[in-house]
């Protein structure tokens, strides 16, 4: 009796473990594997990615998997809009300025001088635009959606040798800089490089480079770009640009319903846990640079040269240049008009 006894709530537990498994998941739905492709290592612009990847697992009860798959593993970082129209991955992030030709209307984010300094506007005004529709247009050339801003911190630039106190100590220097913000510093003479971001380090190590710009300070320790360095620019703040994720848009149309309103409903998450991690790494990284290099900061009167030197010169350099390709003038008195909405 006492055998039968043990055997009946033994049944008993294991039917309610039962049960409990059966309705763990708070989304119910297949088994899915998303792939997502990203150069480099994890870091503050990947955290919040990697949080809503762990909250999709458990949501779904492991059926909905998303792996981050980083170094180039899956793809260069020139080369992951080439990866989406192929269906090569489900997601990637892409930098604009890697490849200013495939993504035209997205240089917009690369400008210099945009009111994007302020990290709640600057949350806002992304996300309007990445639904705006000539981002989308953009991207539906190489079957890609526009997901969530990856919110770069503005830009500041470090340097090795002689560091530039003065305006007119950038002409000749080599400057790693893209779009808008490294047409910015051409205006002050300085040479304007693109590499990718993984390249950077090198470059300095073998003498081709000077100086780089990168988003502050995160990138600048991730990219090991501090290492390497002398100086670095306190209050600059010339720019930023737009190192963003996409989704494969065939694979997401083929989710279920469910699963595609969980993703959208992850966007804010995403982008709190990134501005935290930034946040993160300036204190920890702040404290060090100061230790470590010169600092070079400008006077009101400097700041406000380099802006009627670079500011609105290239803003209508790079609308003309693209108001054939699109509204070049409507996207870029957009940024305002959201900067506006969100103040």
């Amino acid at each position: 009796m006492k055998r039968r006894s043990t055997l009946i709530n033994t049944l008993l537990a294991a039917s309610m473990l039962a049960g409990t498994a059966a309705t763990a998941a708070e989304i119910e739905g297949p088994k899915v594997f998303w792939k997502i492709s990203m150069w480099g290592n994890p870091r503050a612009l990947s955290a919040g990615m990697e949080e809503m990847a762990k909250n999709a697992a458990e949501a779904t009860d492991g059926n909905f998997q998303i792996k981050i798959f980083y170094g180039g593993q899956l793809s260069g970082a020139r080369e992951n809009l080439d990866g989406l129209k192929l269906n090569a991955f489900e997601g990637a992030a892409i930098c604009n300025f890697y490849h200013p030709g495939k993504n035209p209307a997205w240089m917009v984010f690369s400008l210099p001088f945009l009111p994007l300094g302020d990290p709640a506007v600057d949350r806002h005004v992304r996300s309007k635009l990445f639904e705006h529709p000539a981002l989308i247009a953009d991207m539906e050339r190489w079957n890609a959606l526009p997901y969530v801003s990856g919110l770069l911190p503005q830009y500041e630039i470090l340097g090795k040798g002689k560091a530039p106190n003065d305006l007119s100590d950038w002409a000749g220097m080599r400057v790693r800089a893209g779009g808008g913000l490294g047409s910015a510093l051409e205006k002050l003479g300085a040479v304007k490089q693109t590499l990718p971001a993984g390249e950077t380090s090198t470059a300095f190590q073998r003498g081709a480079l000077d100086a780089a710009a990168f988003p502050f300070t995160y990138a600048h320790v991730s990219f090991k770009i501090s290492d390497e360095a002398d100086w670095y620019t306190t209050n600059l703040t010339p720019g930023t640009s737009e190192c963003g994720w996409l989704f494969n848009k065939t694979a997401y149309e083929a989710l279920p319903p469910q699963y595609q309103e969980f993703l959208m409903s992850q966007r804010e998450t995403i982008m709190e846990t990134t501005q935290a991690a930034y946040a993160e790494q300036d204190k920890k990284n702040l404290p060090v640079f100061q230790e470590t290099m010169a600092q070079v900061t400008y006077s009101d009167e400097q700041l406000a040269e380099f802006r009627e030197v670079a500011g609105k010169p290239v803003w209508d350099e790079w609308i003309a240049a693209n108001s054939d390709k699109f509204d070049a003038q409507g996207l870029f008195d957009a940024v305002w008009s959201y900067a506006e909405e969100a103040k």
